[in-house]
């Protein structure tokens, strides 16, 4: 994968892709929050061969720090939009796991009409409709909650919260190591924040593109499993569910979300 830098003015986001395959469709690689591109790295190495494949590190992550942290989930997707332009990427494929869901569907509220699909991994929908007064209030009051709960049990809760197997746990110290406390809590905080704010906004957030959703039945990640089921029956989405897998189902279970993508994809 080749290294590659987007300059904004609030820091600068480092992103990877692969050698170009002419003709060949692109599946870009959003992470969750407070993970890096690491988290995709099974996906990586099964897609890139086959297709065009981008991932970033989100701003304020890993490479893409230091970052001041007052930006919007728009801003995000808006930033996504300039980097795929530089690419000279067109009708991407998304593939957002948990609040790389969100900005997929940011991305797609601002630029309709610009994804060609949507693979959303263990996140839920950005509709106001899914999610409770109560639920936006505490969101945008997690990181004092961070900041109070001691680093060692955070890693160890969220790790055990998040995977289900040994390499996928692993995986999860890894990128969560380089992070001490305050900037862990200033991280996740800010996070959780601004995808409140988002939901905040009321804005439609219709899928205009074939979509699919996937999340693991062991994901113990707060309400994931209940929007999921509600999004898929208000929506009519397709859900599958991974069994055995926790919030990262795509590192719990990778041949099989690696198989879903590709069908889903056509590749």
């Amino acid at each position: 994968m080749n290294e590659r830098c987007y300059e904004t003015p609030k820091g600068t986001i480092h992103y990877w892709v692969g050698d170009p395959v002419p003709g060949a469709k692109t599946l870009v690689f959003l992470p969750g929050l407070s993970v890096d591109h690491r988290l995709f790295q099974k996906q990586i190495e099964y897609f890139e061969p086959l297709c065009n494949v981008l991932v970033w590190d989100a701003p304020g992550h890993a490479a893409s720090r230091p970052f001041e942290l007052d930006f919007s989930l728009a801003d995000k997707a808006r930033w996504l939009h300039d980097i795929l332009a530089a690419e000279g990427i067109e009708h991407p494929i998304l593939v957002g796991q948990s609040m790389g869901g969100y900005v997929s569907q940011a991305f797609i509220q601002h630029f309709p009409g610009e994804a060609a699909g949507f693979v959303c991994i263990d996140s839920a929908p950005l509709k106001r409709e899914y999610m409770t007064a109560v639920e936006i209030w505490l969101l945008k009051r997690m990181t004092p909650v961070y900041r109070w709960y001691p680093h060692g049990s955070l890693m160890r809760t969220g790790v055990k919260g998040c995977s289900t197997t040994e390499y996928g746990r692993a995986l999860m110290y890894s990128m969560w190591g380089i992070y001490d406390h305050a900037e862990f809590s200033e991280l996740a905080g800010h996070g959780y924040r601004i995808l409140a704010e988002a939901i905040d906004l009321d804005l439609p957030y219709d899928i205009d593109c074939p979509a699919l959703l996937i999340c693991g039945d062991k994901d113990a990640a707060g309400s994931t499993k209940r929007y999921n089921r509600e999004w898929t029956k208000r929506a009519g989405l397709p859900l599958v569910w991974i069994e055995g897998a926790g919030h990262n189902s795509n590192t719990d279970r990778p041949e099989q979300v690696n198989a879903l993508i590709a069908d889903f994809a056509g590749i």
